[in-house]
């Protein structure tokens, strides 16, 4: 759904990536964009520790709630920034960690697979992007967060650990490009 709203956004002298992991969900959505008539969208089959997309060849980067669900979120990113362009953006919407996960918390499969147990902190996130080169780096809570959390039901007090937050950064251009050869060592 998120690769049509942005194939819109690009128009028609742009292109947009959707990516999943599942082979199912690449022929699914081709099928859909086909009934749709929307040409400026391609899917890949893929890891987001592993991203299918060549060096340097993307502007914009969007997420929904994934990166949580890595145990290698620095994979991750630097696969992210690895493919963006100098001046190239991530714009990424995911739950981070406001508090230490209780064990209960930490060893429950749905809070995994709800997006709480996989939770990293703000800090932990501008340590990783600061570290592979992203500037321009925020970091900002959504509005009524607790309760976007609290409805999921997950688990009990899930809400007063994590919070679902806005990723933004900027990988700049020429040699502040710090972090590149460790991204590319990794692939």
């Amino acid at each position: 759904f998120d690769a049509f709203l942005a194939a819109k956004k690009v128009g028609t002298s742009g292109k947009e990536i959707g990516m999943d992991i599942t082979l199912e969900m690449v022929q699914k959505a081709t099928e859909n964009a086909d009934k749709l008539e929307i040409f400026n969208v391609e899917f890949r089959q893929g890891k987001i520790e592993a991203l299918p997309v060549s060096d340097d060849s993307v502007d914009v980067v969007i997420s929904n709630c994934v990166i949580n669900l890595s145990p290698d979120k620095s994979a991750v990113f630097g696969e992210i920034y690895r493919t963006l362009k100098p001046g190239g953006r991530i714009i990424i919407s995911d739950v981070l960690r406001s508090g230490e996960i209780p064990e209960e918390l930490r060893n429950n499969p749905a809070a995994y697979t709800g997006w709480v147990s996989g939770a990293i902190s703000p800090d932990e996130v501008k340590k990783i992007l600061s570290n592979l080169g992203f500037q321009d780096i925020n970091i900002q809570s959504k509005d009524q967060s607790e309760k976007i959390i609290k409805e999921w039901n997950v688990a009990e007090g899930a809400e007063k650990v994590v919070f679902s937050a806005y990723i933004q950064a900027v990988k700049p251009f020429g040699k502040e490009q710090i972090g590149r050869a460790s991204c590319r060592e990794r692939v």
